[in-house]
């Protein structure tokens, strides 16, 4: 469990595949992380598979590489990083699982003077869980939503969020890891249920 308060950003030092995985190796910054523990890269969670000198080692399976951009990284790429809630942790975002839904593709950059602002495309199976001043993750960044129309959405970036994520730095077209809020989801499940 994470709370979408990205840690900091990072680099992909190398990408290896083989036949059953693709061996996704990072700069680490944290000389306490252990074999096994669970990290949001992008918003997925994770597990540390191999540790080196300044370096944590990830296997993604074919599953996680094809519903998520984790697949498109190469080395140099910059990546959000989280580590796992502990008990007693402060929650300054929202519970995110690390289990992504699918990806929002980026529209459009909206900058003005007072604002700026991401307009993303949902997949239509997921466009049920968006709904105005809910919350999602993106690339593992908790948000909240700023304005829904049909199937895209927007949500606004402070400053802070500006600096110390490459959410503003993503090109029109980069497929967010999308992982919608698990209330939204909890309750748009059990409707659902009930209706039929």
């Amino acid at each position: 469990m994470f709370t979408g308060i990205v840690e900091r950003t990072t680099r992909v030092i190398a990408v290896a595949d083989n036949s059953k995985f693709r061996r996704l190796t990072l700069a680490s910054h944290w000389p306490d992380l252990r074999p096994g523990e669970s990290v949001a890269v992008n918003g997925v969670c994770l597990t540390v598979a191999e540790l080196e000198a300044g370096k944590v080692g990830f296997d993604v399976i074919a599953e996680t590489l094809s519903k998520t951009n984790l697949g498109l990284l190469g080395a140099e790429d910059e990546v959000h990083i989280e580590r796992s809630l502990r008990v007693g942790d402060r929650l300054d975002g929202h519970f995110v699982q690390g289990h992504v839904d699918g990806t929002a593709s980026l529209v459009e950059q909206i900058s003005s003077q007072n604002e700026f602002r991401l307009r993303l495309a949902v997949p239509p199976a997921l466009a049920k869980y968006i709904s105005p001043k809910g919350s999602v993750a993106l690339d593992g960044v908790s948000l909240t939503i700023a304005a829904v129309e049909g199937e895209q959405f927007e949500v606004a970036l402070i400053p802070t969020t500006l600096q110390l994520t490459a959410l503003g730095r993503r090109e029109v077209g980069w497929p967010f890891n999308l992982e919608c809020d698990i209330l939204a989801k909890t309750v748009v499940s059990w409707l659902e249920r009930q209706s039929r």
